[in-house]
């Protein structure tokens, strides 16, 4: 982050105060109202950054300096990031890919904006009437249009927000609906220490399918990450889906005849499914490798049979001069493997 050298410290702590008294207030009040339902849009918390895949899916603290890390945080967009374009494309679970764009650049000497549009297919499927009858076939998608801005507060903290435009076609069936991501981060850069909170998908449908009003999956989020000593490895500890506590899931058992599916709802096993546990090794400023933890992904995908590599992901990335290439690897069921694929351009690399 770029000192504001011209803000003077009382007006900095004001605009902090006021802030954090604001995100406090907000999430109090998505805490209560988040506990009264289910909710759809869950595809809004899928990463479009290989990075932040390879981390466990979700993660809101790890500083990069590259626009794949605005993900799912706008806090960290800074101007580091200007004339950065971010290209990604998913191979997701069955037939569905995702795919979209990115692009970022710097306003005045604290600022920082964003669009970017993403593209949620999940392949083709069979359209049937309430008789059985075949209609034919017919595509689902959705389609997320985001814009976001952010702003240095400090020298060591920076706030955003994101606007999210979607749309859903489902057969003859549509829906929008408009939501926010608000973020902030708070980064000592010599200590390696980064501290995150987000309220995500904060909004709602503006247009329903059809009578049923549909819930946007709001979420309120804690990140840290940070290295030690001169270890090129940075560690994050991520808690999601903190609106409510109780995320009991079903243990299939060890798939006999006589076995029959046990609920889970221990102390344990509702703390370790808010929390999600990742590594990133950064030999250099040219490679990474990264590794993530995902003990709600494993437990929901859970089978007897279940593979061993469930709920870890793993991601790599190359960084040269103009450009860098990610990817990452996951295989959240033993019937489905996911890869996702990234690619940057720093633009100004090109006009130089």
């Amino acid at each position: 982050m770029q000192p504001p050298t011209n803000h003077s410290t009382l007006h900095n702590i004001m605009n902090l105060r006021k802030l954090i008294s604001g995100l406090l207030t907000l999430a109090a009040g998505i805490t209560m109202s988040a506990q009264e339902g289910s909710t759809a849009y869950n595809f809004l918390n899928t990463t479009s950054s290989s990075r932040i895949y390879g981390l466990g899916g979700v993660n809101i603290s790890n500083i990069t300096g590259y626009l794949g890390s605005t993900d799912q945080n706008p806090g960290l967009l800074g101007g580091e990031m200007d004339n950065q374009l971010l290209v990604n494309y998913m191979r997701y679970l069955g037939d569905s890919n995702f795919a979209g764009a990115r692009y970022a650049r710097a306003a005045g000497d604290y600022g920082a904006w964003a669009i970017g549009v993403q593209y949620y297919g999940y392949g083709t499927i069979k359209g049937a009437d309430e008789n059985g009858i075949l209609t034919g076939d017919f595509s689902p998608s959705d389609l997320s249009f985001t814009g976001t801005y952010s702003h240095d507060i400090t020298d060591r903290l920076r706030g955003g927000a994101t606007l999210k435009l979607v749309y859903s076609g489902y057969d003859e069936y549509s829906a929008f609906a408009v939501a926010t991501d608000l973020g902030i981060n708070y980064y000592d850069e010599e200590r390696d220490m980064s501290l995150s909170f987000v309220v995500s998908n904060l909004g709602g449908q503006v247009k329903r399918f059809r009578d049923t009003y549909d819930r946007l999956p709001v979420d309120l989020r804690l990140g840290w990450s940070q290295s030690f000593g001169s270890l090129p490895i940075r560690f994050s500890v991520t808690a999601w889906n903190l609106t409510k506590w109780h995320l009991p899931y079903y243990s299939p058992g060890d798939g006999t005849a006589q076995s029959e599916p046990v609920t889970k709802d221990s102390f344990s096993s509702n703390l370790f499914r808010h929390l999600i546990f990742a590594a990133d090794f950064t030999p250099s400023d040219k490679f990474y490798l990264s590794l993530g933890y995902n003990y709600k992904t494993r437990t929901d995908m859970s089978t007897y049979s279940r593979s061993f590599i469930s709920g870890f992901s793993l991601g790599a990335g190359l960084n040269v001069d103009k450009f860098g290439i990610g990817l990452a690897f996951a295989q959240p069921h033993t019937g489905g493997t996911t890869f996702m694929l990234n690619l940057r351009l720093d633009i100004n690399d090109f006009l130089n």
